[in-house]
Parts: C-alpha cells; structure tokens; sequence
C-alpha cells in the first residue's frame, strides 16, 4: 500500500470505547428479545465484528449488500440489492449496522425493505453519522460518532475498496 495524505479523525481507543457504550445500550434495549444484527456489506464487517461482541445477550448475525456508489465519492443515488441475508425477517427484531450513514439513501431503502418483509422492528446503528450530504430524512437510532464533513477512510470504511484495514478512521486528503 502506497502511502496517502490523511489525517487521524478518531482513534483505535475511542472507537472501542463507543463500542462497548453501544453495546450495552443495545442489550437494554433488546433484552428478552429475538434480535438480528445485519451488517450492510462491506464497509460495516469491521465495526459488527466488534460491535456484536459487546452485546451481552444472545443474537444472530448476518449480513447484506447493497450498492448505490460506483468507484467515486458520492452516491450514485440508485440502491442495487447485491445480496440477502438467510436468516428469518419476519418477527424478529432487525437491528442494521452501517459503518457510515452519508446521504440517507441506503438506510431508508433498508428499513423499509425490512419492514416489507415483516420485521417485528427495524433500528440502525451507524459507526459514522454523517450530516454533511443527508438527503434523506433516517433515524440513527445508535449513533456512535457525528463527523460532519471530509472523505473518511479506516475501520471499514474504504476509498476504491482500499484502507478499510487501518485500525483508526482517518480523513482523506484527497
């Protein structure tokens, strides 16, 4: 890997420090519960790995893929549905985690689907609440940071599907 221009926007230790908050916020919420985690493929692998293991309550997991970015930095404006999870919808409780919420799009477009097919309730939790493009009216129902603007890269997040192995969450010089 080439070396980039970045920035250091949150560190490996506030970033495991949010998540542990996180978790146990969500295991009040959930307790008693039949939860589903689903991660929305790629970025959110990183953050759900982590994420799933700070909540003390039994759960399952699984993951979809959704695109509305090409190769650049902004959204195409357009959800393709790449991949479903396997798990049951239908009267479990669906918490989605999201490694950034930019525009709204992909979010709104997944809680609603997800309500289509019966969810007994939808939450989000997003590593990234980001403000600075919403288009999109959604709710983070578990935000763990507000960043308002600039290109991030790290703990998930990628550039042209590079960086999301750095341990932190950078800004990218572009």
């Amino acid at each position: 890997m080439e070396p980039i221009d970045k920035e250091l926007v949150l560190s490996s230790k506030e970033i495991h420090d949010r998540i542990q908050e996180l978790g146990k916020e969500i295991a009040e919420d959930y307790q008693g519960k039949q939860l589903v985690v689903i991660g929305v493929l790629k970025g959110a692998f990183v953050f759900m790995a982590d994420l799933v293991r700070a909540i003390p309550l039994p759960l399952a997991t699984d993951f979809i893929q959704v695109s509305s970015y090409g190769s650049g930095t902004s959204s195409s404006g357009q959800i393709t549905l790449v991949a479903s999870p396997a798990q049951p919808i239908a009267d479990h409780h669906i918490l989605l985690v999201e490694d950034i919420v930019d525009t709204g799009l992909t979010m709104r477009w997944l809680a609603k689907h997800f309500k289509e097919q019966g969810a007994a309730s939808v939450r989000i939790c997003s590593l990234i609440d980001k403000s600075e493009r919403r288009e999109h009216s959604v709710t983070i129902d578990y935000p763990g940071f507000s960043i308002s603007e600039g290109f991030l890269i790290g703990y998930g997040l990628d550039y042209n599907e590079q960086y999301r192995n750095l341990p932190a969450i950078y800004h990218l010089n572009l």
